[in-house]
């Protein structure tokens, strides 16, 4: 099943996504508030072990809104937490001539920072150089400590496209990614949530970042360095992974700053980012007066 975070009318809420229109679950638990128990977000679905229930929930008759009357948000508005994985392909390593090393390479990006599919991606007035990461998140589903590598999938809830668009100046003032990583509305998200149920085999799937329509990255997941279950694993052993926190897994080789000449995104450009299955997540860019 698809699920979206949506504004509807200045109210945030979150449904099931089917072609064109959306169930409002939302609105279909206000309206039934005092015979059920209320569910006022996708991150509260998750963490209340709703999403199995609402894969096979029969949504004839319930509350349904065009995809065109709103605004899409990213896909959790509210993570408690969000992982990013650097240099989790070998190709990107390679590109920006970093070690090898034995365990992933972490920071963290802050809710504030995301925007959702159709939303703009900001590039900053303090810099020109705005890069686009394709890449694929992660939404853990059941919290965990110390998670083995062999049940590490039972802990995902569902997977996206994730833009961690970077401000490349500013990642390099120090040894430390984070400045960089959090400009405002650098953080695409979206569109959709698709449950772990419908994804048979995550290294099969394809990952493609377009720049104006021109192909910038194109990968396999199976080509990640860390996999899925190790990127669970150890990120758990340093924190417990709570419903609803984000692991965004790396993005490929062919970013615009290693690119001779740097191709960076600007005013008025469109990026994409396609993954098998996921669909595309598109933005905008807009430059910050």
């Amino acid at each position: 099943m698809k699920y979206v975070s949506f504004l509807n009318n200045s109210k945030e809420c979150f449904g099931i996504l089917l072609e064109e229109t959306i169930v409002d679950l939302t609105s279909h638990y206000e309206q039934y508030r005092e015979g059920m128990e209320w569910i006022p977000c996708l991150k509260s679905a998750i963490k209340d072990n709703k999403i199995s229930e609402l894969n096979n929930m029969d949504v004839t008759g319930l509350p349904v809104v065009n995809l065109s009357d709103v605004t899409l948000l990213p896909v959790i508005p509210n993570p408690g937490k969000i992982f990013c994985i650097g240099l989790n392909y070998e190709n990107h390593r390679a590109e920006t001539k970093r070690p090898e090393s034995q365990n992933p390479t972490i920071f963290t990006r802050f809710a504030e920072t995301q925007t959702g599919h159709g939303d703009s991606i900001i590039c900053p007035k303090v810099s020109d150089k705005l890069d686009y990461e394709g890449e694929m998140a992660i939404i853990i589903g059941k919290a965990g400590r110390y998670i083995d590598e062999m049940n590490a999938m039972d802990h995902v809830a569902g997977y996206a496209c994730y833009n961690d668009a970077t401000v490349r100046d500013w990642q390099k003032h120090t040894s430390q990614f984070i400045p960089g990583k959090n400009f405002h509305k650098t953080g695409g998200f979206g569109p959709y949530m698709l449950s772990a149920d419908e994804v048979s085999n995550y290294k099969e799937m394809k990952i493609q970042t377009r720049l104006n329509g021109e192909i910038m990255q194109d990968a396999s997941l199976n080509d990640l360095i860390f996999p899925i279950e190790k990127l669970i694993n150890y990120c758990s052993t340093f924190i417990e992974l709570s419903p609803g926190d984000v692991i965004v897994t790396g993005t490929p080789g062919g970013v615009g700053d290693r690119r001779d000449p740097p191709v960076y995104m600007k005013d008025g450009d469109v990026i994409e980012i396609e993954i098998s299955n996921l669909g595309v997540l598109k933005n905008i860019v807009h430059k910050e007066n």
